[in-house]
């Protein structure tokens, strides 16, 4: 019997994240750390966060912090990270279909390098969404659909290779049309994030804040109110 996508995608990352080394390092992603260090901590959902080194980056922060994946490799070298750092973690095995969280229990959602299939992407933002609460924060970062140019000349950069798996800002301003873009930038970066994310690549940047009901109305202590 042939296997699915999801489980060759779910074995595809149990085999690199059962190297020795962090396959992107242990240090946060910096475009998720500049933006985490403007709000006061609060509480934080990381999906696909592999081998945690920006979940644990939060929690070294002062964050209440809920990742998830789908590599159990992924979450024994996440605890182990935060066991070195002297911090803790939730941290739940399994895909966005199979896990669920309280509606609006988030203060911030960061999303940095998941890629989706095209036919579950728009959804899985709608349901993440759904976690966060009015008012919080959506950080992403994900590489947009020029990366196949810089990973054709540089395969070191990794990546999705699937142009419908990648990102672009007419996209992100569909799945988050509820949203006040606080930033929304394509352009070219230069990664060094562990063995497979180095070299040149174009991104898509994204963060947002969820727009608030009228029919609700957020105390003034509010985390996300009050920046650093």
């Amino acid at each position: 019997m042939s296997k699915s996508r999801d489980e060759v995608y779910k074995e595809k990352w149990d085999h690199r994240y059962s190297e020795t080394n962090y396959a992107y390092g242990k240090a946060p992603n910096l475009f998720f750390k500049e933006w985490l260090l403007h709000y006061e901590p609060g509480s934080i959902l990381m999906p696909a966060d592999g081998e945690g080194r920006n979940g644990v980056f939060a929690a070294e922060m002062g964050w209440d912090v809920t990742c998830f994946d789908l590599s159990e490799k992924g979450k024994r070298k996440a605890l182990q990270l935060a066991g070195e750092r002297g911090v803790t973690l939730k941290y739940d095995v399994g895909d966005l279909e199979e896990l669920s969280y309280e509606q609006g229990a988030f203060d911030v959602i960061a999303l940095i390098y998941a890629h989706f299939s095209a036919e579950k992407k728009s959804w899985y933002h709608e349901r993440l969404s759904q976690f966060l609460k009015p008012g919080g924060i959506f950080i992403l970062e994900a590489f947009s659909k020029k990366h196949l140019n810089y990973v054709k000349a540089n395969p070191d950069v990794g990546g999705a290779m699937d142009f419908d798996m990648l990102y672009s800002k007419d996209e992100i301003r569909v799945d988050f049309e509820n949203y006040k873009p606080l930033l929304l930038t394509e352009q070219e970066v230069d990664l060094n994030e562990g063995k497979y994310h180095l070299g040149q690549s174009s991104v898509i940047r994204f963060v947002g804040k969820k727009e608030i009901p009228n029919h609700i109305q957020l105390r003034s202590s509010t985390t996300l109110n009050n920046p650093r």
